[in-house]
């Protein structure tokens, strides 16, 4: 009997607000919100924004957060006084001596030979040469994309706990994780206690590590700026340290841990390791997530010369306009010109069935199957290849042995990876159309949510994931809204691609998809069932008399979780972040030889093994 694993807890943070208890979500579709909820919309995004509770109601207040969340204008940097260095070449008039002053402390370390150095004060020298100097001219240069997906303006997640100069990415990761780990309504003791030590895992990472100036920027830029890397830089730009992190800072875990990178698919790639844990028996308590932070101007810019990302000039020309439209920057299944980088921080807790029955967990859905495979011989390592019909075409196969043929035909939709590329909105369209006709589907629903926020590779399926949690409990998909028409090239015989939101019943809708695409040929596709279809499940496994039980018990949990997020946008609920406290050495174990127990766990241990190759010996 294979455990099921129940999603107990979803939580960070993307250009939408606080991922936990659906409010990211709800803000890509607060206009069709009712008024209890587009309020609580409003007041949690003001209050995560640096404003009064009470600001949220203004309608001046309710305009400026619309426009400084999901994709807009580089705010971050200036976009148009972006730092460079030029390279140049001095030489003195008619072929005169070239002649300055420098600092003492400035000259190089080894003088060049035709260098003449003179003493004229105690702290400067001149140098005097007849060859031509080269030398780095600090200059500023105007990005040639100024959109981007970035947190809602005024957040500062280093501010909410002692970040240290931490990467941007390791502060996300730190509060997406708190997030998450709240939203379940259990403590950090709470859920270690539950089971052994051994039986937590966290797997995490991200597509391109930190590389901003605390991390891997720093590491390679500051030698070449007159500056040194510091103790810091090589450690904290590691891709996986946003797992790391959760395990030293966060929860405290000495289980499994693993940083699984697969580019744009890191986030399925990742959960696709929990499900199998889970499955089998090994892990009960799996948290999986990625951080990512890539609004740079150097990543933006090595994108770009990619010919990946959505150029101002691009955008203006396919509005007839000499205006940049940033809010419509990425377009997906449209006429569109690229994708448009995103920052986000996405984490989801999971437990088995059988755990979460008992410990009364909060119920969000559950991880049906997750498919991984390779492109196989490519053209171009960039370029997308056979991988995703395999992933896609799997994940379809699972979802009708689960759900039964005719509940994949009309209850279930998909998440599209849908980065707002000319070659996405071709291939990706395919897979999707080909297959929808092969499973006999008519007309299968498509969102594509980068729209609103963005590309944030690594966690780019939790955002999409996020989503679909928050269309079960609302009934609303979000629309393709950053268009209004669908490309010619895209082949949509067979699929709805909504260029406005759509109302459904969730009950109607148990299942739903997440795709993944990355470079390199890293594909997956995930399936989820709705909390819905989940309780079935549950019922079914472990009785009507057991899930009464689990009702009664998810009430305190469910309170616990609300008390979170009524004051979580407010300051007065802090990331977890746990630094030099409860460490543990050698001398404080408790060994024996059947267990060990560890200072901080409940449970010790287990030692007692049996042969896993016993039929051979």
């Amino acid at each position: 009997m294979k455990r099921l694993p129940v999603m107990v807890g979803l939580g960070g943070i993307n250009p939408a607000g606080r991922i936990s208890f659906d409010h990211a979500y709800r803000r890509l579709v607060v206009d069709k919100l009712g008024k209890t909820a587009q309020d609580r919309t409003y007041a949690s995004l003001a209050q995560l924004m640096g404003m009064e509770d009470h600001q949220a109601a203004d309608s001046n207040t309710r305009g400026f957060i619309n426009d400084n969340t999901l994709i807009r204008r580089i705010q971050l940097w200036d976009p148009a006084k972006v730092e460079w260095q030029s390279s140049a070449k001095l030489k003195s008039q008619d072929e005169a001596e070239l002649t300055f002053v420098l600092s003492k402390r400035q000259l190089p370390e080894h003088v060049p030979e035709h260098w003449q150095v003179q003493e004229v004060s105690k702290k400067e020298v001149k140098v005097t040469l007849r060859d031509s100097l080269r030398v780095m001219l600090p200059d500023q240069r105007m990005s040639k994309v100024t959109s981007a997906g970035q947190l809602p303006t005024g957040f500062d997640p280093g501010a909410l706990y002692p970040s240290r100069n931490h990467p941007r990415g390791l502060q996300l990761a730190v509060y997406g994780a708190s997030d998450a780990i709240y939203s379940t309504g259990f403590t950090v003791q709470a859920l270690k206690d539950m089971v052994r030590p051994d039986e937590i895992a966290v797997y995490s990472g991200s597509a391109m590590g930190q590389l901003d100036a605390e991390a891997y920027g720093g590491l390679l830029q500051n030698p070449m700026i007159g500056k040194r890397p510091s103790s810091k830089h090589c450690a904290l730009g590691l891709p996986e340290m946003p797992g790391d992190f959760v395990n030293a800072y966060v929860l405290g875990s000495i289980g499994e841990t693993a940083g699984i990178i697969g580019a744009c698919a890191t986030f399925l790639y990742n959960v696709k390791k929990g499900l199998d844990d889970i499955r089998s028996g090994d892990k009960r308590i799996v948290i999986v997530g990625n951080s990512e932070a890539p609004v740079l101007p150097h990543v933006i810019e090595g994108y770009r010369v990619m010919g990946a990302l959505a150029e101002d000039e691009q955008l203006m020309a396919l509005d007839s306009s000499d205006t940049c439209d940033n809010r419509r920057a990425c377009r997906p299944f449209s006429s569109n010109a690229g994708f448009t980088v995103a920052e986000s921080s996405v984490w989801l807790v999971l437990m088995d069935d059988e755990l979460a029955v008992q410990q009364g967990a909060n119920i969000l859905g559950a991880v049906g199957d997750v498919f991984v495979n390779a492109d196989g011989y490519k053209k171009s390592i960039s370029g997308p290849g056979v991988g995703n019909y395999v992933t896609a075409a799997k994940a379809m196969a699972s979802a009708r042995a689960i759900l039964g043929e005719d509940i994949l035909r009309r209850g279930t939709y998909m998440q599209a990876h849908g980065t707002g590329t000319p070659q996405n909105r071709v291939t990706e369209s395919h897979i999707f159309n080909e297959l929808a006709k092969t499973f006999g589907i008519d007309s299968w629903l498509v969102g594509a949510v980068k729209c609103y926020v963005g590309h944030s590779m690594g966690p780019a399926g939790g955002d999409q994931l996020a989503a679909i949690v928050g269309t079960w409990n609302d009934g609303i998909i979000p629309g393709i809204t950053t268009i209004d028409h669908i490309a010619e090239d895209v082949h949509a015989s067979h699929l709805h691609l909504p260029m406005q939101h759509v109302d459904i019943d969730p009950a109607d809708y148990p299942g739903a998809f997440v795709n993944s695409k990355g470079f390199g040929g890293n594909n997956a596709t995930g399936f989820f069932l709705s909390p819905a279809q989940t309780r079935s499940m549950l019922t079914a496994r472990w009785g009507k008399k057991a899930l009464s039980a689990h009702r009664l018990a998810n009430e305190k949990v469910q309170q616990a979780a609300a008390d979170y997020d009524s004051n979580a946008d407010n300051g007065s609920i802090l990331p977890i972040y746990q630094f030099g406290e409860g460490v543990v050495d050698g001398e404080s174990l408790g060994i024996s030889g059947g267990a060990l127990q560890v200072p901080g766990f409940a449970q010790p241990v287990d030692l007692e093994m049996d042969n896993p190759y016993a039929d051979m010996v």
